[in-house]
């Protein structure tokens, strides 16, 4: 399978499906509910959430070019956002003849916090914690036997003492391993489980029984080489890193060149139904985590003006329970991706992220940031102008050909036509 395909944005979306279906292999109800045609319901909704009245569609786009630790990849993003998939696409493609990307992962140990209050002797407490460890994380997991017969469950403790407003609290950290799911579940139902007993160590009251979405136990690493796409222009290469730079100085910089990154990354996570404001939770927490808040990604300067990117984020994300089974379109989400591990599903997020952002910075440096972003954004203002479905790709391409994508550009050119 390649992923490589050339003019894959000028086909219909049943042709890009087609593409798809040819490499995957996927079945005539798969590609029905992938277009919406069946699949998820209101039903589907009322079973997930409260209080459902229906529901609402994202677009589904699929990135091309890529190649993650060698394997082909077509990336399935959930967005609304015009220019997103695109970008992706194209940053992967100057990176797919120099070997794609590379990950690494730290391994997918999640933290349970338990936090005990109302202390005597917050040290002493710390000291009789660890001397019962092994009772603790006993306890832990005899509330998911299946989770610890697949070589995960809890494995240590950390703990920690911290100065509150008027106390010293002790935070209990359970270091869980939740292999291939994201964990949150199994995680809070041991936290919960170990409380009595830890105020029965401590002599303390436990207030809070929850996980943490810094997952720096599960750090997703992924590195790439772009081939120069400048064309040798040393101005634009010294601006595409001085803006980079700023980003690493700057925290009001940061925080736009992060969401970039997020752009790409709760895409893909959002396609495969695992949990956005988790993932994203856990990436600014991890860019601050030096005191100040700053890039997810670091930018050198390679041979033959190559540029090589790498990018380091804690990526808790999972391939088993909530939404990743009970979504119907998320399941073929993870299907078209063809990863078996959350090892992999997290390596190929982080590359998507790493590749938005090249993305976002080579338009930075050289003709902005809206003009692509207008001219993909146009089909959306040609429908609010008011163009019917057979006119909206004329309205685009006369928008194209004046260079001109305002709403109010769009509206005459509309006008125009209807005439």
């Amino acid at each position: 399978m390649s992923s490589y395909i050339s003019g894959f944005y000028k086909l219909s979306p049943e042709q890009r499906l087609d593409k798809v279906t040819a490499h995957l292999e996927l079945s005539d109800d798969e590609k029905k509910i992938i277009k919406g045609e069946q699949g998820f319901t209101t039903e589907h909704a009322d079973r997930m959430i409260e209080n459902v009245i229906g529901y609402l569609p994202i677009p589904l786009g699929v990135a091309a070019n890529f190649k993650v630790d060698g394997e082909d990849v077509f990336v399935p993003m959930a967005t609304e956002e015009p220019s997103v998939v695109a970008a992706a696409s194209h940053a992967a493609k100057l990176a797919y003849n120099t070997g794609g990307f590379t990950t690494s992962y730290s391994g997918s140990i999640m933290r349970g916090q338990v936090q005990i209050t109302n202390l005597k002797d917050p040290y002493g407490a710390l000291a009789r914690i660890y001397e019962n460890k092994d009772a603790i994380l006993q306890l832990c997991n005899e509330q998911d036997q299946t989770l610890v017969a697949f070589g995960g469950g809890a494995k240590d403790l950390d703990v920690h003492i911290i100065q509150g407003e008027d106390e010293k609290m002790v935070v209990v950290h359970l270091l869980v391993d939740t292999k291939d799911a994201m964990g949150a579940n199994a995680v809070n139902t041991m936290a919960e489980a170990a409380s009595p007993l830890i105020e029965n160590i401590t002599g303390g009251q436990v207030v809070l029984r929850i996980l943490s979405n810094l997952a720096d136990q599960r750090i997703v690493r992924a590195r790439a080489v772009f081939e120069d796409p400048f064309g040798g222009d040393q101005e634009a290469i010294s601006k595409f890193m001085k803006a980079h730079q700023l980003a690493v100085a700057d925290p009001y910089r940061a925080a736009t060149h992060n969401k970039g990154i997020m752009n790409g990354i709760s895409a893909v996570v959002l396609a495969t139904g695992n949990d956005t404001r988790a993932v994203e939770a856990g990436a600014h927490a991890y860019a601050s985590i030096t005191g100040r808040y700053r890039s997810l990604t670091q930018w050198e300067i390679g041979e033959d003006n190559s540029i090589i990117g790498t990018i380091e984020l804690p990526l808790a994300a999972g391939l088993i329970g909530g939404a990743t089974q009970s979504h119907p379109v998320a399941k073929l989400a993870t299907k078209i991706l063809q990863v078996k591990t959350a090892e992999q599903l997290a390596g190929t997020i982080a590359a998507t992220g790493l590749a938005q952002n090249f993305a976002g910075l080579k338009a930075l440096a050289s003709e902005g940031i809206q003009k692509g972003h207008m001219k993909l954004h146009a089909r959306n203002m040609a429908s609010m102008a008011g163009a019917g479905g057979d006119q909206i790709d004329q309205v685009v391409r006369l928008a194209a050909e004046q260079e001109k994508f305002s709403f109010d550009d769009i509206k005459q050119i509309v006008q125009a036509l209807q005439k």
